[in-house]
C-alpha cells in the first residue's frame, strides 16, 4: 500500500462508528426519528416536504429547497438526530448537509426504505400498511441442506413482456414487466400449456434467483413501457424496490407492496425468492448514495488517490472500513427481514473483502434464519487494491457458496466464443468435469455445498445460442452482429429479430434427436446430477435465444423476453427438463453436502474417450436406491461402457429421449450403450427410503395430511407407530473437557450428521466440562467434528477428527480431552429399541 493510501486509511479509521440498527428513518404515528451518521459534516438539518418535489424532462428534481428544515444533533459516533412529533407519514424528506468550507447541499437517506419517482427524495412510508393480507403467516421454503436447493436466474421484466403472457381470458397488460406479473395463476397458452407462475411450479425449481430488485439508476420510472431497459446492476438506493417493476412508480408504498405480493406469491407455491444484490460499486459517486453524506469513506482509491476501478464500471465500494461493512450487513438484514427474502446472490462478490462476507454470512445466519442461501460471483471486473478478495476458495469452510466458472468451462467452453467444452465438442476435458461433478472437493471447496454449478446466466451468451455459436451456426441462423444492444447493420432490433430464426436446422417432429438440442440437455443435465448447488439460466427449458446477442442489458424486450410460445413448439425439452429436476428432488444421491459422504459414496468408473461415468454407491446420502450410474456421452458416437459388476440387472431412468423416476426400461448384464450427446442414469436395486428428519411443524403437517391430527382416530398408539422410525434418531452427547476450564467462544463445527451440519454451541457443565448436542440420522454410521474457537480463530485438534455412531444407543456420551485426538466412550444406559 502506498504512503498515500495509508494516510488515506489511517485517516478513516480514526472516524467514529455506530453499532446501532436504527440509523435512517425509525417512524411511528406519534413521531418519526431521524439518523444519519456524517461524522465530517459541521450541520445537518432534515428538510420536510409534502410532495416530491417539481421534475424536470429527464426525471429528476433539481431543486430541493422550500422544505420544513429541523437542525439536528451530532453525537460522539458521528451520528447526527432529530425526532419530530406527529405523524408524517406519506410526507418526503432530504438531509441538508453543510460543511467546514461553508457548502451545503441536500442528500436522500442512505438508509432510505421508501423513495419517490426515480429517488429524487426520500418518502415517509408506514411499512406495516404495506403488508398484504396473511404477510405475518408468509414464509419461504426450508432448506435442510444448501444442496437441496435448485436455482432458476429470472429478470423480472423477461418474465412476463413475451406477447404470449397476455393471450387469456384477463387482460394482463398492466401487469407486464411489473412485479404484480408473478401473481397471477391459471395463465396457460393457447395448447393449455400452463406458463408465469404456473410454470415455474410444474418445472420443480425451489428458488427463482431475481436479477436486481432494488432501486437502480438506469431506466427512468416515468418512460413509456419497453421504452427502456436495464438488468439492474447500478445500483441508486439499496434498500428500496425498484420503481419501473411497481404499477405506479409515484406512490413510494406501491413497489413495496407489490415486490412483497411477488414474494408472498412465490412462497404460496413453495418457491423461493433469492436477490442479486450489488454492493461492489455505485452508479455514480457523486449522485450515489453515501458520497454526498460522507465524501470519500465509502469507496476505495488506488496509490495515486483516484477511484480505484476492480468493478470495471468507475468505482469500488470499500466494504472492509466498519460503517460500509455495516451498512452492507444492515441492508441484508432488512430485506430478509422486511421482505421475507430466502438468500442472497452478490454480484462480483471477489471485490467484498472476505472478512465481511464471513461475517455477514454466520450474522445472518444465526440472527435471522440459519437456512438463508448466500453465493456470489468468485471474481472482479478489473484490478483492486483490496487484498482480501472473496476468490475461489477463499469460501472454504465459511458458510457460503460461490460459482464454479471451472466446470461452466470445462462444460461449455468459452463464454462467448467458439470454444467448445465437453458438451458442445471438446476433448480431453474429463479430469475437469470430474472435478466439478465431485462438487469441486478436489478442486477448491471444502465440501459441495460451496458450488453453485451452472453452464450459462443472464451475462454472456445464452446455451442455445453459445452452441450454435460453437457449431458455426449463427449466420445460417440469421443473427445479427450485436453493439450496444442493436444489430450493426442499422435494422431495428424488433426487425433483425424477425427476419433471424433460432432454430432454423431444428426439426420440430424429431426434437430430440437434433444435436444443438442434445447439447444442452447434456449441458445442463450435467449441472443437475453434479454435487453442488444446481443453477439454470431462465428459459433453458424453452430453447431460450437471445439472438446471438452475447451482453442484452440495454437490448430492448423483443431480445430479452421468454417466449412463452416455445413451451409447446418444444415439450419434450420442457419435460426432460423436468424430470431431471424430480430425479434430483427425489434422490438425496444427488445432493451430498459434505466432502466425507462425496469420498464415501462416489466412485469414477470411466474417463476417457469424450465419456464420464461415475456411481453413487450404497444408498448414497440415505438414498432408497442401492447404486446409482450416472454416464456422460459428449462424443459424436454412441459409447459402450461397463457398469459395476455387483449387479447384473439395472433400470435406466435417463437417457438421450427421456428423463425422470420412472423406469424407461431395464438392462441385463454387465454393459450399457448411450447415445451420442446424451447422458445416462441407472439404478440397481430400490430399498425404502431412510426416513427424514422431521421438525415439530412437519410432524403436524404430516398428521394433518394423513387424517391423524385432531381426529379421534388419531390415538397417541397411531401417532407414535407412525413416527416409530423418526424415533431412531440418535443423540450424541460430545463431551469436552479443557485443563483450564475455559469454555468462552469454543464451540463444535459438526458434519455427517444426516440432520443439522455445522455450528454446534457447547453449554457448560457444573464440573468444569461443556457438552454440545448433536442429533444423527438413522441411517448415519460415522460423523465428522472439529473444536474451534469462535469462528475459526483456532481449533483444539488441527486435523479432522470422526466419531463412530453406537447403534445400539439412543444416546451415545463421548468424553473429549482437549488436545487428545482419541475420544473416551462412556457407559450409559440409553439403548436403542
Amino acid at each position: 500500500m502506498s504512503d498515500f493510501n495509508q494516510l488515506k486509511e489511517l485517516e478513516h479509521t480514526t472516524y467514529p462508528t455506530y453499532e446501532g440498527h436504527d440509523l435512517g428513518l425509525t417512524y411511528t404515528p406519534a413521531g418519526s426519528m431521524f439518523k444519519v451518521w456524517a461524522p465530517t459534516a459541521k450541520q445537518v438539518h432534515v428538510a420536510m416536504y409534502d410532495n416530491a418535489g417539481l421534475y424536470d424532462q429527464e426525471g429528476n428534481v433539481q431543486d430541493h429547497s422550500g422544505g420544513r428544515e429541523f437542525p439536528m444533533s451530532r453525537d460522539e459516533r458521528g451520528v447526527w438526530s432529530v425526532e419530530l412529533e406527529g405523524d408524517w407519514n406519506k410526507y418526503y424528506y432530504m438531509y441538508r448537509l453543510e460543511w467546514a468550507d461553508r457548502t451545503l447541499h441536500y442528500a436522500a437517506d442512505p438508509y432510505a426504505t421508501a423513495v419517490s419517482a426515480n429517488g429524487q427524495r426520500t418518502a415517509i412510508v408506514d411499512l406495516a400498511q404495506t403488508h398484504p393480507d396473511g404477510w405475518k403467516e408468509d414464509a419461504g421454503p426450508t432448506l435442510v441442506r444448501a444442496t437441496d436447493a435448485i436455482i432458476y436466474e429470472l429478470h423480472v421484466r423477461d418474465f412476463s413482456m413475451g406477447t404470449h403472457f397476455n393471450t387469456g381470458e384477463k387482460d394482463l397488460s398492466a401487469a407486464q414487466g411489473r412485479f404484480t406479473a408473478f401473481t397471477y395463476t391459471g395463465l396457460k397458452d393457447t395448447a393449455g400449456n400452463s406458463i408465469g407462475l404456473d410454470h415455474l411450479l410444474e418445472l420443480g425449481i425451489t428458488h427463482v434467483h431475481l436479477l436486481p430488485v432494488a432501486d437502480f439508476h438506469t431506466v427512468n420510472d416515468f418512460a413509456e413501457q419497453g421504452k427502456e431497459y436495464n438488468w439492474g446492476y447500478d445500483p441508486q438506493h439499496y434498500n428500496v424496490p425498484e420503481g419501473s417493476y411497481s404499477s405506479n412508480p409515484a406512490d413510494p408504498e406501491a413497489r413495496i407492496r407489490e415486490l412483497k405480493l411477488l414474494v408472498q406469491s412465490l412462497h404460496t407455491a413453495g418457491i423461493g425468492v433469492i436477490m442479486d444484490v450489488v454492493y461492489n460499486h455505485t452508479f455514480s459517486v457523486e449522485k450515489g448514495p453515501f458520497d454526498p453524506v460522507v465524501p470519500g469513506y465509502y469507496y476505495r482509491t488506488d496509490e495515486h488517490g483516484q477511484l480505484s476501478n476492480g468493478s470495471g464500471v468507475g468505482n469500488e465500494v470499500a466494504s472492509e472500513r466498519p460503517m460500509v461493512r455495516k451498512y452492507i450487513k444492515d441492508s441484508l438484514r432488512y430485506w430478509a427481514e422486511e421482505y421475507h427474502i430466502d438468500g442472497f446472490r452478490f454480484d462480483l462478490m471477489g471485490l467484498i473483502d472476505t472478512p465481511t462476507v464471513e461475517q455477514l454470512t454466520q450474522e445472518l445466519r444465526s440472527e435471522v434464519r440459519p437456512d438463508l442461501l448466500i453465493y456470489g460471483e468468485p471474481w472482479t471486473g478489473g484490478e483492486s487494491p483490496q487484498p482480501l478478495l472473496t476468490l475461489k476458495g477463499t469460501q472454504r469452510d465459511k458458510g457460503f457458496a460461490v460459482f464454479n466458472d471451472n466446470y461452466r468451462s470445462a462444460i461449455k467452453g468459452d463464454s462467448d466464443g467458439t470454444a467448445s467444452g465437453f458438451a458442445t465438442g471438446a476433448w480431453d476435458q474429463e479430469e475437469l468435469v470430474l472435478k466439478g461433478v465431485f462438487g469441486a472437493i478436489h478442486d477448491f471447496t471444502a465440501q459441495p455445498s460451496e458450488t453453485v454449478n451452472y453452464v450459462t446466466a443472464h451475462d454472456n451468451l445464452n446455451l442455445w445460442d453459445k452452441i450454435l455459436t460453437v457449431r458455426h451456426l449463427r449466420e445460417r441462423c440469421g443473427f445479427p452482429q450485436w453493439e450496444q444492444g442493436q444489430p450493426q447493420d442499422g435494422r431495428a432490433a424488433e426487425q433483425a429479430v424477425a427476419e433471424a430464426d433460432p432454430y432454423r436446422e431444428v426439426n420440430e417432429h424429431d426434437l430430440l434427436e437434433n444435436e444443438t438440442v442434445r447439447k444442452s440437455l447434456l449441458a445442463n443435465g450435467m449441472v443437475l446430477t453434479s454435487q453442488g448447488i444446481p443453477f439454470i439460466h431462465a428459459g433453458d427449458e424453452l430453447l431460450r435465444s437471445k439472438y446471438g446477442n452475447h451482453n442484452s442489458y440495454r437490448s430492448v424486450d423483443v431480445v430479452n423476453a421468454i417466449r412463452w410460445e416455445n413451451k409447446a413448439r418444444f415439450r419434450p425439452v420442457f419435460d426432460y427438463y423436468q424430470g431431471l429436476i424430480a430425479l434430483r428432488h427425489s434422490h438425496p444421491a444427488f445432493r451430498m453436502d459434505h466432502r466425507e459422504l462425496v469420498e464415501q459414496h462416489m466412485e469414477v468408473l470411466h474417463s476417457s474417450g469424450h465419456v464420464v461415468a461415475f456411481a453413487l454407491r450404497h444408498h448414497a446420502n440415505g438414498d432408497a436406491w442401492n447404486h446409482i450410474v450416472v454416464i456422460y456421452n459428449g462424443s459424436d458416437t454412441e459409447q459402450t461402457i461397463l457398469l459395476p459388476a455387483e449387479s447384473d440387472r439395472w433400470h435406466v431412468v435417463v437417457d438421450a429421449h427421456g428423463a425422470g423416476n420412472e423406469i424407461r426400461y431395464e438392462v441385463a448384464g454387465h454393459r450399457v450403450t448411450v447415445s451420442r450427446w446424451s447422458m445416462m442414469v441407472l439404478y440397481d436395486q430400490e430399498e425404502p427410503a431412510q426416513p427424514s428428519f422431521l421438525t415439530g411443524q412437519d410432524q403436524t403437517n404430516e398428521l394433518a395430511e394423513n387424517g391423524l391430527e385432531g381426529s379421534d382416530e388419531g390415538t397417541d398408539q397411531e401417532i407414535a407407530g407412525h413416527y416409530e422410525e423418526a424415533a431412531l434418531y440418535r443423540t450424541i452427547e460430545l463431551i469436552y473437557e479443557r485443563a483450564d476450564r475455559q469454555y468462552s467462544g469454543w464451540n463444535v463445527w459438526v458434519w455427517g450428521t444426516g440432520c443439522r451440519d455445522g455450528h454446534v454451541e457447547l453449554s457448560e457443565l457444573d464440573d468444569g466440562r461443556a457438552v454440545a448436542r448433536i442429533q444423527v440420522a438413522p441411517h448415519v454410521r460415522r460423523i465428522g467434528y472439529i473444536i474451534r474457537l469462535n469462528q475459526w480463530d483456532a481449533k483444539d485438534i488441527e486435523a479432522d477428527r470422526y466419531i463412530d455412531v453406537d447403534l445400539n444407543r439412543s444416546v451415545m456420551q463421548v468424553l473429549i480431552h482437549s488436545g487428545r485426538e482419541e475420544y473416551l466412550l462412556l457407559v450409559n444406559d440409553n439403548r436403542a429399541g
